[in-house]
């Protein structure tokens, strides 16, 4: 007789049917695993590594002090002595000397009158002429469309010091030399021509269903511009107010050439008397340019909230 054997002891394949099945994916599984325990979480795409983290952060700590210290540093020499003007300490001797020398002794009132009028003439017609401009264009097809537009683009491409001649020229020949006017109308040249640009842009994002809306109603293209369309461009006109105001308010190669006389000069003008060939008076120019910076950081600060949406829209529409 032939000894009897078991087939599950004797079959080399056979497996114990108590013992856990393996499956192809689990010896990769705890491979991956053990790799994953000993290289810690995978980094995620477009995650950057710790070196480049620390890079990118030490630029822009630099970059913020580069661009923080020569206010920070104008302010501390405001309330220097004269004479320590151009000491490398921090304040030693603290002094509201420059300001009272500022406010009282010199003409920065009249220079600041001078600059309120015309910035303030520059801002009202520059948003004006630049928001009209660029619903025109926006809206509306007429001949010479084109080149309107590109004159507008071309008026940028020149620099300040090739058009002092021809404007100092024109301005003298129409009796607009140390005049407000002549300086608002030298100011519009510089601000209308980007700012209508920019309107154009931000009119071409508001649906032209309003316009179509106001002519059922009986208005005419003004008043469809005036009421309808007009306040829903807010952030745009916030950003064309803001730069035709920073413009008017911080230029100085127009204001020196053009207005002569300190009781006609602007306050950018203004602050060359400080500092010259004849004089050198640091103190009170730091503190005239501190008391100068005041009003557009508060232009600033409130139309911030408009700044954002108004520069995107302008800048990608066109």
């Amino acid at each position: 007789m032939t000894p009897s054997t078991n087939p599950t002891s004797t079959n080399p394949t056979s497996t114990n049917p108590t013992s856990p099945a393996r499956t192809p994916g689990t010896t990769a599984t705890s491979t991956s695993r053990k790799s994953t325990s000993r290289t810690g979480t995978p980094r995620k795409r477009n995650e950057r590594s710790r070196p480049a983290s620390l890079g990118l952060h030490a630029a822009l700590a630099v970059a913020a002090v580069v661009a923080v210290f020569p206010p920070l540093w104008l302010l501390v020499t405001s309330f220097k002595p004269k004479n320590d003007a151009f000491s490398t300490s921090i304040v030693t001797h603290f002094t509201l000397a420059n300001y009272t020398h500022v406010l009282a002794d010199t003409e920065f009132l009249t220079w600041f009158e001078n600059s309120v009028i015309v910035v303030g003439l520059t801002t009202v017609l520059g948003v004006f002429i630049a928001a009209t401009t660029g619903y025109a264009v926006s809206r509306f097809r007429f001949p010479g469309m084109r080149p309107l537009m590109w004159l507008l683009l071309i008026t940028q491409m020149f620099p300040v010091a090739v058009l002092i001649v021809p404007l100092y020229n024109l301005l003298a020949s129409l009796g607009l030399l140390n005049q407000p006017a002549g300086l608002v109308i030298t100011y519009l040249t510089i601000a209308v021509p980007f700012c209508a640009w920019m309107m154009k842009g931000y009119f071409d994002t508001i649906p032209v269903e309003i316009d179509e809306s106001g002519r059922v109603d009986g208005l005419n293209p003004f008043g469809t511009f005036w009421r309808l369309v007009l306040p829903l461009a807010r952030p745009g006109l916030a950003v064309t107010g803001f730069y035709t105001f920073v413009t008017a308010w911080a230029e100085v190669a127009y204001a020196s050439a053009f207005m002569t006389g300190e009781e006609n000069l602007t306050l950018a003008g203004g602050l060359q008397t400080f500092v010259n060939q004849y004089t050198n008076d640091w103190g009170s120019m730091t503190a005239a340019a501190v008391i100068i910076a005041v009003p557009a950081a508060l232009v600033f600060a409130f139309a911030q909230r408009h700044l954002v949406a108004g520069l995107t829209a302008g800048t990608t529409k066109g």
